[in-house]
C-alpha cells in the first residue's frame, strides 16, 4: 500500500451560532486541507496510470469540485431559527452562502469533507485521512481507521 497526499487551500468565513466566545461573530480563515488516499499502484505497464495509486490530477478534480470550488470565499452558517432573517437579507446581496445543519467548526467540517471525498474516490483507492488547518497552528484530523 502507498499513500498519496495532496494539499489544497481556500478562504472561508463562518460564524459559530450560540458560541460563548469571539467566534460567534462572522470571521474568516485561510484554510489548508490535506487529503491522503491509499492504494496499490497500477502494475500493468500498458496502463496510462502505470505506477500510480491515483492520478494527482484526478484527486485535485474531486476535491476541487466538492470542497474548494464550493467553500472558497463562501460564508458558512449553521441553520438556526435566530439567523433566518439575516440569511434571507444576505442572500439578496451575496451568492456564496452555505447553510449547514451542523456548527461549522473545523472538527465538523473535516468530518463532512471526508464523507464527501470518500464517496467519490475510484475503485481500489481508499480515503486514509483528511487534515483541515483553520489557522497555521490549529487543525482537525479525520482518519478512516478511527471511523470504521
Amino acid at each position: 500500500m502507498i499513500r498519496l497526499t495532496k494539499e489544497f487551500s481556500f478562504e472561508m468565513a463562518h460564524t459559530l451560532a450560540g458560541y460563548d466566545g469571539p467566534c460567534r461573530e462572522i470571521h474568516g480563515h485561510s484554510y489548508r486541507l490535506f487529503v491522503t488516499v491509499r492504494g496499490v499502484p497500477v502494475r500493468d505497464p500498458q496502463s496510462p496510470k502505470y505506477g500510480m495509486v491515483m492520478d494527482f490530477g484526478d484527486l485535485k478534480h474531486i476535491v476541487g469540485r466538492l470542497i474548494v470550488e464550493r467553500y472558497d470565499h463562501a460564508l458558512v452558517l449553521r441553520e438556526t431559527p435566530e439567523n433566518h432573517a439575516a440569511l434571507e437579507a444576505m442572500r439578496g446581496t451575496y451568492t456564496k452562502i452555505i447553510v449547514t445543519p451542523y456548527q461549522p467548526t473545523c472538527e465538523n467540517m473535516v468530518e463532512d469533507f471526508a464523507r464527501a471525498i470518500a464517496a467519490e474516490l475510484p475503485v481500489g483507492v481508499e480515503l486514509f485521512s483528511v487534515k483541515l488547518h483553520e489557522t497555521a497552528t490549529s487543525f482537525a484530523e479525520w482518519y478512516a481507521s478511527d471511523n470504521l
